[in-house]
């Protein structure tokens, strides 16, 4: 037993360095006859390497056809696909006589062959896909090894220009175990065959267009060794219309009745309950539409502009209020102070493209001064007759008339007290009257300039984003 064991692994490794299998003899053309000589000269060295030599590697040729794409997980940075997987490789020195055996090819158990370790790199969970036992054997010893399988990979996803994004996702192919001497990853089909057969067959794509497909051979280097593998990059473009008719445009629409709230009166009607239903409603809606945007440490772009779209809605509120409070408190305050009378009337209502307005000039409608004493108003009340009667060229009669009673002197000094406080309380009147007109005035100016910063900002911010998402959506295609 000894001696008989050295001889066996001569004769072996005399197999390995000749031929792994030799040709495959049939007694009749019958099933039964081929599976009997695959069974004595293949099956039973299913655990080697099918070749000459253990410094041959094994040619494995990789294809794949993308049948659909299943999901993507912005949160768990995840892409679920079907693929339609093809590895071939030839197991050297088998073959068989087509007329002899009778087949060309014939399908055998999966694991009665020796099948290269391939795997996925960015595989992150288990493939639930039906299971293929069976692969196909040529009379040329080569073997195709067909099966779907769902793959899901892990995939660096930038929403930053969410809905507007492109995402590249690559399935890295290489052997488990085996070093590049070993086991060699060779592209099959190229990208633009890849790419029109799965745009032929994709059935399954959801709000994401498959774009374009990219092959790279590669070596990953280790201290270890180094691997064979091959990348292949899946290129997605979502579908922006979901998100754009969902989100966008009724952002749009509310923060359009924001804008056009700036044309309601603000003494007619409560403008401001008005603009704090508009952001009431505004806020419902950030709130229905948060299962729809992506949720991941990184901030897209259109939680931005719903942000500012929020924020320009609060100032809009606390423009409106400002004005309001000017309108309503104005009695109560002094008049314009000349500096922002000639501010706000004569330059910025220019600005605003509004007429010129010169402040109210404050007049006093009675003539004698209003800080006369009684006295002084008993004196003129007091003028005689003679007086009157000389500055209107008359003579005077012989005999000076009789003076009035004390009584009636008396009512007519009581008439003079009143005529003053009447015209005191109507100056007053008067005064509060242009403070007020003048204060309207000044806010109807402040109100359109704010209103014209209020327009400029939202379209400033609309063309800067706008600009961002183009750029951005461009940097993605010329990556991708």
């Amino acid at each position: 037993m000894t001696d008989a064991k050295p001889a066996e692994l001569i004769f072996f490794c005399f197999m390995l360095l000749h031929s792994f299998v030799a040709t495959l003899k049939c007694t009749s053309p019958t099933p039964e006859s081929l599976f009997a000589a695959l069974e004595t000269n293949l099956f039973t060295k299913k655990l080697l390497r099918p070749v000459k030599s253990f410094s041959t590697p094994v040619n494995i040729t990789v294809g794949i056809t993308v049948v659909g794409i299943v999901g993507v997980d912005e949160q768990s940075q995840i892409l679920t696909t079907l693929l339609w997987q093809v590895l071939e490789w030839d197991i050297e020195g088998l073959s068989w006589n087509e007329e002899e055996c009778g087949t060309k090819r014939v399908s055998v158990p999966r694991k009665m062959l020796w099948v290269p370790d391939i795997l996925i790199e960015e595989t992150a969970d288990e493939d639930t896909s039906p299971k293929t036992p069976y692969v196909y054997l040529y009379n040329t010893g080569h073997v195709y090894d067909a099966k779907p399988i769902r793959v899901v990979s892990s995939c660096r996803l930038v929403i930053y220009s969410f809905p507007f994004d492109i995402q590249t996702c690559s399935l890295t192919y290489r052997s488990y175990l085996h070093y590049a001497e070993d086991i060699r990853m060779i592209q099959g089909p190229t990208a633009e065959e890849i790419l029109a057969e799965s745009q032929d067959v994709l059935v399954t794509n959801g709000q994401w267009e498959l774009k374009d497909i990219r092959v790279a051979p590669s070596t990953l280097a280790l201290d270890v060794g180094s691997f064979s593998e091959i990348k292949y990059y899946i290129i997605l473009k979502r579908r922006p219309l979901l998100y754009v008719l969902n989100l966008l445009i009724p952002s749009g629409f509310l923060i359009t009745v924001d804008l056009f709230s700036f044309m309601l009166p603000t003494d007619g009607m409560d403008r401001s309950s008005f603009k704090m239903t508009v952001i009431l409603g505004y806020t419902v809606f950030l709130v229905m539409i948060n299962n729809l945007l992506p949720v991941t440490g990184e901030t897209p772009l259109i939680n931005i502009f719903f942000s500012i779209n929020l924020t320009l809605m609060v100032a809009s509120l606390l423009e409106t209020m400002f004005i309001v409070s000017i309108q309503n408190n104005a009695r109560r305050y002094s008049p314009v102070p000349h500096w922002l009378s000639v501010l706000v009337l004569e330059y910025l209502a220019v600005v605003v493209f509004l007429p010129r307005k010169r402040a109210i000039t404050r007049t006093s409608f009675f003539f004698n001064s209003s800080t006369r004493e009684p006295e002084q108003n008993y004196r003129i009340t007091s003028i005689s007759a003679p007086h009157l009667q000389h500055v209107s060229g008359d003579e005077p009669p012989s005999k000076p008339p009789l003076t009035p009673p004390e009584p009636a002197l008396d009512e007519l000094r009581n008439l003079s007290r009143d005529l003053l406080a009447i015209r005191l309380q109507i100056d007053k009147h008067f005064e509060e009257f242009n403070a007020l007109k003048e204060w309207r005035l000044v806010s109807n100016v402040l109100n359109r300039l704010l209103f014209g910063a209020y327009v400029v900002f939202n379209v400033v911010s609309l063309i800067a984003i706008i600009s961002v998402w183009i750029v951005s959506f461009s940097r993605s295609g010329l990556e991708g």
